[in-house]
């Protein structure tokens, strides 16, 4: 497997949903088209954004088929799904599908439920994934504060360098900075380290970050491509405000209800992804107009994505 590093930023797709809560995937080619028409260069799906946890195995399939269709003739664009965590046997049979469908890496988190007792046993079950395509590129999903599994992502690296040949990185969603440097400098930078707090980019540039997976690049990507160019261009201060912008826009989901909220960013984009499915709460028609008026004073529209006809008009 040539190992390949990602750069800029990939987002993790919300999960288009009908009124019923079935699956709308006709809207994925406009999703994909707004993504490419505003600089991100890949999806994340089926992960916390996508529900996932919550889809069936044969939905998880339908999704990943409807991005792997939209983009077959775009080299440049990453499509990795996330397999799941609990049931090896599904995240095994979908890892399968994902290289049948022509999909470029797969993704796998930490079973939740029966947690691994130790960094090797996560190793193990990692590398029961990640041996069914050994050419496929292998990410492993840190994000402790939905998994509850929260050992040090260098001590995961140190027991997958000899085990997982195709092991290619991790999508890093914590805030232990001394732990991400460490696993950014494991073996002289071996391993491609994807940061997922859309919140902490700036201090995660600081270490030297080159991608990041985030839901906000959903909707707001031309704000962290400017954050990112302030900082290449040692404009910290601008980096600095852009990086307050982005966590304004962030603090509305916490006070609208949590995860969801992000769907409505969208519907105020134009592409309206329905709602999220149980236990997840949604915004009631009230909370919604509310929150129109607090996206307005954060400033929403003078940074947030565009749809591929405005971008182009």
């Amino acid at each position: 497997m040539n190992r390949k590093y990602l750069e800029g930023l990939i987002a993790a797709p919300f999960t288009p949903m009908h009124k019923d809560g079935s699956l709308n995937l006709t809207i994925i080619p406009a999703y994909y088209e707004m993504l490419k028409a505003n600089g991100v260069k890949g999806a994340f799906i089926c992960g916390s954004t996508g529900e996932g946890v919550s889809l069936s195995l044969n939905e998880k399939k339908a999704v990943a088929e409807a991005w792997a269709a939209v983009t077959k003739d775009d080299a440049g664009f990453i499509v990795m799904p996330l397999l799941g965590g609990t049931c090896l046997t599904d995240c095994k049979e979908l890892a399968l599908h994902a290289k049948e469908i022509g999909l470029d890496a797969i993704s796998f988190t930490a079973p939740f439920y029966f947690k691994p007792a130790s960094v090797e046993m996560l190793a193990k079950a990692c590398s029961e994934v990640a041996s069914v395509v050994p050419d496929m590129p292998f990410y492993y999903y840190h994000i402790p504060v939905l998994t509850g599994v929260g050992f040090p992502m260098i001590e995961l690296l140190k027991a997958v360098d000899d085990l997982i040949p195709n092991f290619a990185g991790i999508k890093y969603t914590h805030e232990d900075f001394m732990d991400f440097l460490s696993c950014m400098n494991f073996k002289d930078g071996k391993y491609d380290m994807l940061w997922g707090r859309d919140e902490n980019m700036l201090p995660a540039l600081a270490l030297g970050t080159k991608a990041a997976v985030g839901s906000t690049f959903n909707y707001a990507a031309p704000l962290y491509y400017d954050l990112i160019d302030a900082f290449n261009n040692g404009e910290l201060k601008t980096a600095n405000a852009l990086q307050q912008k982005s966590i304004d826009m962030i603090t509305l989901l916490g006070k609208y209800g949590g995860i969801a909220t992000g769907k409505a960013y969208m519907k105020l984009l134009g592409i309206d992804c329905g709602e999220f499915r149980l236990p997840v709460k949604n915004m009631t028609v009230t909370e919604f107009e509310l929150f129109k008026k607090d996206v307005e004073a954060v400033g929403f529209n003078t940074f947030s994505s565009r749809l591929q006809s405005a971008v182009n008009a």
